[in-house]
């Protein structure tokens, strides 16, 4: 494939040659321990696969010392998964362990396969993003330091579990379909400095930027207005329009949701539901987030069958016994009368007559 100036390069061109001779030949895996994926071809070939957590938010000093590290037990090769863990890829039975021993000497946390707890994803929080309420990468370091030893295999989970931190509703790190979901909420109607808006802001894009029409144009002062009734305060109008502004610190949050998944093994896929409204943000360690979250799973561990995903279990037991097991009061806050959900949509391979 001809090298362009834009877009991703071929993911061919950088795939070791193992895979590349044994492309679609795969024949199964295995999980030798904690955070190691062996994959073994009709071939005989094989080829190991450690996954280490990353706090995404990376130095280049930390890109630098996880590339030498590739270099010397892996040919140079090594991936990124979709939530944000390394995979040094291992086609050297014999540097396997000394891989490993490496990768423990300096701390690095290997595992995140099999059952266990996957490295939690986030979006850019604070430190980038123009709409976040919360510090997406700080709720994750706070709430990765209590899951340790569920990512590492120490602490035995009945599944797979995923948990995901998006700083704004708009959720741009898969929440919506994670088994535990923390999502930053504002609670204020967004407020318009209209001299302002008058003078930097698109009007029709401003309008267009909101996904429950709560915002129209006022022509007297050629500014906009917002209907509070309609403004599910999600923040999209402050990004493009610099003269409104939603951030409170106050009133502005988190709110925990469970029970997605984008799997389709057993059930079909599912949207993560309201399990705590609203807990104040709380820098620089959320404690109370990462109590709440450490509660959930241990409920969810303790109460699950082995192969039981979080919202399978919540589904088999009712959100009743469910909200009783975790000790969550049930509110009008939890009642879904979002008329624009498309919950109806089928999202399954799953077909049944």
């Amino acid at each position: 494939m001809a090298r362009t100036d834009f877009g991703p390069p071929d993911y061919r061109e950088m795939v070791p040659p193992i895979i590349k001779e044994n492309y679609g030949d795969w024949k199964y895996h295995t999980v030798p321990r904690p955070g190691v994926l062996k994959h073994v071809s009709h071939s005989g070939a094989v080829l190991h696969s450690v996954r280490v957590a990353s706090p995404r938010l990376v130095s280049s000093d930390w890109i630098y010392d996880i590339c030498d590290i590739a270099e010397k037990y892996c040919d140079g090769y090594l991936r990124f998964t979709t939530r944000n863990n390394v995979e040094f890829l291992v086609s050297d039975a014999a540097k396997l362990q000394p891989l490993i021993d490496e990768l423990d000497d300096k701390d690095y946390l290997i595992g995140g396969v099999g059952l266990s707890i996957s490295n939690v994803v986030h979006t850019q929080g604070w430190i980038h993003c123009k709409s976040a309420v919360t510090d997406a990468s700080g709720i994750t370091k706070s709430i990765m330091d209590e899951m340790t030893e569920y990512f590492t295999g120490k602490r035995k989970v009945p599944a797979r579990l995923r948990i995901a931190v998006a700083c704004c509703v708009n959720m741009c790190g898969a929440c919506h379909c994670s088994d535990i979901a923390i999502v930053g909420i504002h609670r204020t109607v967004p407020r318009i400095n209209d001299e302002m808006a008058s003078r930097i802001c698109e009007i029709p894009t401003t309008v267009a930027s909101c996904p429950t029409g709560a915002i129209r144009p006022n022509p007297k002062l050629k500014s906009v207005e917002i209907n509070p009734e309609k403004c599910m305060m999600c923040g999209n109008c402050t990004v493009v329009c610099p003269a409104i502004k939603i951030m409170d610190p106050v009133n502005d949050g988190v709110s925990i949701w469970v029970g997605g998944k984008v799997s389709n093994a057993r059930t079909a896929p599912m949207f993560s539901r309201l399990a705590i409204p609203f807990i104040p943000n709380e820098p620089p360690r959320w404690s109370t987030v990462t109590d709440a979250v450490k509660n959930l799973v241990e409920v969810w561990v303790t109460n699950a069958r082995e192969g039981e995903r979080m919202g399978e279990w919540i589904g088999r037991i009712g959100w009743e016994r469910f909200f009783k097991l975790a000790d969550l009061p049930f509110t009008d806050k939890h009642i879904d009368d979002f008329t624009h959900a498309k919950t109806t949509f089928r999202s399954t391979t799953q077909f049944k007559f």
